[in-house]
């Protein structure tokens, strides 16, 4: 193991010194399509999170959001690409490419990480191009999947494919996300690392809010169900709002909420969304977007997530981390996380009849819902950390460039002498434990 003795404690104040040359950062470039969303909050949570002694940390993406002022508060640089879009675009592509590949140029990075399909290919070719030192790429989803025509799912996966060595490590979101990637043949075998994509646990709540309830039109005692997410395709807020039809038919009194926004593309499937709730005469609360979101999560009775592909869910995590009992289709990395008796219940894609089974099954069990949370919590705050994240990037960022591996110094647990034991962080996933498996009568 490539290692090198930590350094003694200073004998003088280095205020007493004479000056002293600035020891040389690592530079680091993320590269992202959109700073948004579970992603985005992803790299933001990376890029702040390292070093700023060791490390020197660069965003670029497409412009817009809330994110980016955050970022530059922190000392993350920001470089804003106009032309990075979602869709393929020949000419708009290109002009990405050339700004990406000026940028590197320019600042000769020791480290490009790409995040997201987009950002990833013209990350990865850019930096292959200037031959960038180092190049990772961060698996948080897929922009090919069943629900799209086959044709479109072939040029995607041939521009993945195209790129899958183009990367000297890949990381992934969750495991079932790893495997993914190299049973797609985006990633070779036995390169691709599990790196959980954290949250800001420390900022999650674990209780309701009385005056939150009243401003929603909650009374007390009402049940809620509801989910966290930007109103698009991926997310089906049509099979949720059909999800609660037929939860109403048995279950009259139960509230439902859908918290989020539409893109400009979406803004015609939320209108959709809202004409389907009123044409099966349930009454859905549209909040939009909110930025206390996890504050209306942690008033929930039951979360659900109905999407039909998902690297993990952002917003599945923080709702896991409040304690909430979920409902969570189980679509690419989501099992890893929502175990059926255990941390909550799946349900397959477009099926709201399944969905609406589970969801009916944990209000008519609250207990075994209430354990399921507290399960789900423990296991969250086990490993869904900003520090364990970005203790296993920073391991990963001196791994590919042969620096000493970081440690963390464990004093022995009672105390009383010993030698202290250095902690590497490792490609890890927590374990979950069984609550109502005799009791469950869903099929997932």
């Amino acid at each position: 193991m490539n290692q090198w003795p930590p350094p003694p404690p200073p004998v003088v104040p280095e205020a007493e010194l004479p000056p002293q040359p600035a020891p040389g950062r690592v530079k680091v470039l993320h590269v992202i399509t959109r700073f948004a969303g579970g992603s985005g909050g992803n790299t933001l949570l990376s890029a702040i999170g390292l070093d700023a002694r060791r490390y020197e940390v660069w965003i670029a993406a497409a412009p817009g959001g809330p994110l980016w002022e955050v970022a530059e508060r922190a000392g993350v640089r920001t470089v804003h690409l106009p032309n990075m879009g979602e869709t393929i675009s020949p000419i708009g592509d290109i002009k990405a490419l050339g700004s990406l590949m000026r940028l590197m140029r320019r600042e000769r990075f020791s480290i490009v990480h790409t995040h997201s399909s987009k950002a990833g290919v013209l990350g990865r070719l850019a930096a292959w191009l200037t031959r960038a030192p180092v190049v990772i790429h961060t698996f948080h989803g897929f922009a090919f999947h069943d629900f799209m025509s086959a044709g479109r799912r072939r040029v995607y996966g041939w521009f993945e494919r195209s790129m899958r060595s183009r990367a000297d490590r890949y990381l992934a979101v969750a495991p079932r996300v790893a495997r993914e990637a190299v049973e797609m043949r985006l990633a070779p075998p036995g390169s691709v690392v599990v790196v959980p994509s954290s949250v800001e646990l420390d900022r999650i709540p674990t209780t309701s809010d009385p005056a939150l309830r009243r401003e929603l039109g909650v009374p007390e005692g009402v049940s809620v169900v509801g989910t966290v997410g930007r109103i698009v395709f991926q997310k089906a807020p049509l099979d949720f709002v059909r999800m609660a039809a037929i939860v109403r038919q048995t279950h009259p009194d139960v509230r439902f909420i859908m918290v989020g926004d539409a893109s400009l593309e979406s803004a015609p499937l939320e209108a959709e969304t809202r004409a389907e709730a009123d044409r099966l005469g349930v009454e859905v609360i549209f909040t939009g977007f909110r930025p206390d979101a996890p504050k209306i999560a942690a008033m929930l009775d039951v979360f659900v997530i109905s999407s039909l592909y998902e690297g993990l869910g952002r917003s599945l995590t923080e709702a896991m981390a409040a304690g909430r009992p979920v409902v969570a289709t189980a679509v690419n990395g989501v099992p890893d996380l929502v175990e059926p008796g255990s941390t909550g219940l799946l349900a397959p894609p477009a099926d709201p009849a399944a969905l609406a089974e589970c969801v009916s099954w944990l209000l008519d069990h609250p207990d075994e819902g209430r354990r399921m949370g507290a399960q789900g919590r423990t296991r969250v705050l086990s490993i869904f950390d900003a520090g364990t994240m970005c203790a296993m990037l920073d391991a990963e960022y001196c791994r590919l460039l042969g620096l000493p591996q970081p440690v963390t110094v464990a004093q022995p647990a009672n105390g009383n002498g010993g030698s202290p034991k250095p902690v590497i962080p490792s490609n890890r996933w927590p374990a979950a434990s069984p609550v109502a498996a005799s009791s469950l009568h869903v099929d997932p």
